[in-house]
């Protein structure tokens, strides 16, 4: 599916191939499903294409903060497959970090909100010409939290860009059902994509033992 993409937004990269995310990925599920990762892992699969064309509008210098299933996110804006890799096999899938790659994540739904709008405060007060993009998805987006931030940073004009992820769930529980809604409203002012997951939420469809 296409992303919806805000008004006078500029590509400035060109578009990567989605294998870059497919094959680290897979390399991922093998070691997972032979025992060789003894921790939680979340895979990244069904919007390989988004992603890449959205990071068609991320510079390399800004700030992307990202949830539990980060990894395609932090390849695209530059990491390190290696650095990703020895991350994950410590047991940090679902909190990938590197202060170098300018690169954030949380398992905490919502916990990158504030981290998000303090960057972008700081880049700022500073005069930097730098952005900080959060991607989120549709659950989180109903979040009290992502109101505050989202206002704050449109009323005091912070270089933040939000992108929604919408697979329609958190976890298993299906959004619309849980606020009782037939479409989620979006502001007009932030990327927007919808997709189907295809992995379940944790690991890759088989059990391992610990």
């Amino acid at each position: 599916m296409k992303i919806y993409c805000p008004k006078n937004k500029k590509k400035i990269r060109s578009k990567k191939n989605p294998n870059i995310i497919t094959n680290f990925e897979n390399k991922i599920y093998n070691l997972y499903n032979d025992g060789k990762i003894r921790f939680p892992v979340h895979l990244t699969k069904g919007n390989e294409n988004q992603l890449c064309e959205v990071f068609r509008y991320i510079s390399k210098n800004d700030w992307v903060l990202s949830s539990w299933r980060n990894h395609g996110h932090a390849l695209l804006h530059g990491m390190p497959e290696k650095k990703l890799f020895n991350q994950i096999m410590k047991g940090k899938s679902m909190y990938i970090s590197s202060k170098k790659n300018k690169f954030l994540s949380s398992s905490i739904a919502g916990g990158m909100i504030p981290i998000a709008l303090g960057l972008a405060l700081s880049i700022k007060k500073r005069n930097q010409k730098n952005k900080v993009w959060l991607f989120i998805g549709d659950m989180t987006l109903m979040m009290g939290n992502f109101y505050e931030a989202y206002n704050y940073s449109r009323n005091f004009n912070l270089p933040l860009e939000f992108v929604i992820e919408d697979n329609g769930k958190s976890v298993y529980t299906d959004t619309k059902k849980t606020w009782n809604i037939k479409k989620i409203n979006y502001p007009k002012d932030v990327f927007y994509y919808k997709f189907k997951l295809e992995y379940p939420h944790h690991g890759t469809g088989k059990w391992v033992s610990f």
